[in-house]
C-alpha cells in the first residue's frame, strides 16, 4: 500500500512530470477527447491518506453525501482478508479542499458505509450532510463516479488532498490479479510511470481528464523490487506467472460502486449487478 504517514521528503519534493506536447492532427486523423482541467475541488484530506467527496451517477442533491477512500485507511486499520464492513458507525473527520487546496470546512462521517481490502481495497464512508447542503455552503460540488470500466490510455489525474498534489499521467494497462502481502485485487489498474504517487496519497481519486470522472481509487505501488510482499505488490496473471515492476503504482478501479449504491445512497450489496464482495 501507499504507506499512509511514511512518504520521503524527497518524494514529496520531486516534481512531477510534464504535461505531453500538443501533437498536430493531420486532415484524416480522430480527434482526440478534449482534456479538462482538473483541480482540488471535492477532494479530503484524512488523518492519514487522502479522498474524495463522491456521488454516484444517479445520486440526489438531498442525498446523503459520500467520501472515497481506500480500505486500508480506515481508521480501525486494515481489514482482513476477506472481511467486509458495512453500516459501521463512524466520526471520522474530513478535511475538505477547494479547487486551489485549501482548505474550506471539516465533514463528518455518520458510518462506514462499506469497506474492504478483498478484490478491491476501497472504504466509502457516508457523511452527515447531503450534496446540497455542501453545495450552498462552500460551493463545492462532489465528482462523479463513473459506472463503465476505463480502457488503457485513458489519460488520468491522481489528485492527493493529503499532500495536496496532482500527478499526471496514463492507464498503461491492467493487472490481472495483483497480490500484496495476504490480499489479492482484481483487474486493477496499472499506471505509466510519470505517476509517481508516495505514502498519503492513498485513496486519491483517479480523474478520467476526458470526463472529469472518478474511473478509480489510488492504492498501492512496488517500491523496492520485492516479490509480492507489504509496499511490494506483483502482477499475477491467469495462467499464475508473476511479474514485479518496481517503481510503479497502481489503483483499483471504482465503477462496480455504482450498481451497488440506489436510491438515498442506500448501499444494496444484492442489487442487479452489484460484484462487490458480501460480508
Amino acid at each position: 500500500m501507499n504507506k499512509p504517514l511514511l512518504a520521503a521528503l524527497a518524494a514529496l519534493l520531486a516534481t512531477g512530470a510534464g504535461a505531453a506536447p500538443a501533437v498536430a492532427a493531420t486532415p484524416d486523423a480522430e480527434a482526440a477527447p478534449a482534456i479538462q482541467a482538473v483541480d482540488f475541488a471535492g477532494t479530503v484530506a484524512l488523518s492519514n491518506c487522502s479522498g474524495s467527496v463522491i456521488r454516484m451517477p444517479d445520486s440526489a442533491d438531498d442525498d446523503p453525501a459520500l467520501v472515497l477512500s481506500n480500505g486500508h485507511c480506515l481508521e480501525s486499520g486494515f481489514p482482513e482478508p476477506g472481511e467486509v464492513i458495512v453500516d459501521q458507525p463512524s466520526t471520522r473527520s474530513f478535511g475538505l479542499l477547494n479547487s486551489a487546496g485549501t482548505r474550506v470546512a471539516t465533514l463528518r462521517a455518520a458510518k462506514i458505509a462499506y469497506s474492504t481490502m478483498t478484490d478491491t481495497d476501497v472504504a466509502v464512508y457516508q457523511l452527515t450532510r447531503t450534496y446540497a447542503q455542501i453545495r450552498g455552503s462552500y460551493g463545492i460540488e462532489a465528482l462523479t463516479l463513473n459506472d463503465t470500466r476505463p480502457t488503457a490510455g485513458t489519460a488520468i489525474s491522481v489528485v492527493s488532498g493529503y499532500w495536496k498534489r496532482i500527478y499526471t499521467c496514463s492507464i498503461d494497462g491492467f493487472a490481472y490479479r495483483l497480490k500484496e502481502s495476504d490480499w489479492t485485487w482484481k483487474d486493477s489498474v496499472r499506471y505509466t510511470s510519470a505517476c509517481n504517487t508516495v505514502g498519503g496519497t492513498s485513496g486519491s481519486p483517479v480523474v478520467d481528464r476526458s470526463t472529469g470522472r472518478v474511473v478509480a481509487v489510488n492504492n498501492t505501488g512496488n517500491e523496492d523490487g520485492q516479490r509480492c510482499t507489504l509496499n511490494n505488490p506483483c502482477e499475477v496473471d491467469a495462467s499464475g506467472n508473476v511479474t514485479v515492476r518496481q517503481g510503479i503504482n497502481y489503483a483499483q478501479q471504482t465503477y462496480q460502486l455504482a450498481a451497488c449504491f440506489g436510491l438515498d445512497n442506500k448501499l444494496d450489496l444484492y442489487a442487479s449487478g452489484c460484484t462487490l464482495p458480501k460480508p
